[in-house]
């Protein structure tokens, strides 16, 4: 009986330690190293790289300038609460590459931007079309932008106006149809 509690207890222990030993291995794979490689060196002493070489893209040439808008500012005045209030920004590509226009952002839920996917050729016009909602909105000024971001830069675009609410409809009193004893 002895025996059999004797490598009862041996079995346990060396499964103690085996189970130490995993944790603590896995304890060191995941804590960063430290070592740091000796550098290859060339007979002249100087260092020879051993990374690998980056795969960049090409550095584009084009500027925020080489989109050039007719105008970046839209005031509609006055308009009337009910049907959307809408305009075209247009722009020349004056660089020498395509324009990508990767994202145009309103600054709120009641202006929409679209616009054309597809890149705009060197000497091509593009156009970013801003539609605004009036239904709804209270009577008064607005003023909201259209964050355009390209390959060539971001641009700011600008509208504002006013809207005057829609006249209320009133239902015209119709005595006539009321019945008297």
């Amino acid at each position: 009986m002895k025996k059999i509690i004797l490598l009862f207890a041996l079995a346990v222990m060396v499964g103690n330690v085996a189970e130490a030993k995993d944790k603590k291995n896995k304890k060191k794979s995941a804590e960063p190293t430290t070592q740091s490689a000796t550098p290859l060196q060339m007979n002249d002493g100087t260092a020879l790289s051993t990374a690998a070489p980056e795969k960049t893209a090409p550095a584009s040439t084009l500027k925020a300038s080489d989109m050039a808008f007719a105008d970046v500012n839209h005031d509609f005045g006055t308009v009337q609460e009910g049907p959307d209030a809408t305009t075209k920004f247009t722009f020349v590509n004056k660089g020498t590459e395509a324009i990508v226009i990767q994202k145009a952002q309103a600054s709120c839920g009641c202006t929409v931007p679209t616009y054309s996917k597809e890149p705009i050729a060197p000497g091509a016009e593009g156009v970013i079309d801003v539609a605004f909602h009036t239904l709804g909105k209270p009577a008064g000024g607005f003023q909201k932008t259209v964050t355009v971001t390209t390959n060539a830069g971001v641009q700011i675009l600008t509208i504002k106006g006013s809207v005057e609410k829609a006249p209320t409809t009133s239902v015209p009193e119709n005595n006539s149809m009321i019945k008297t004893n």
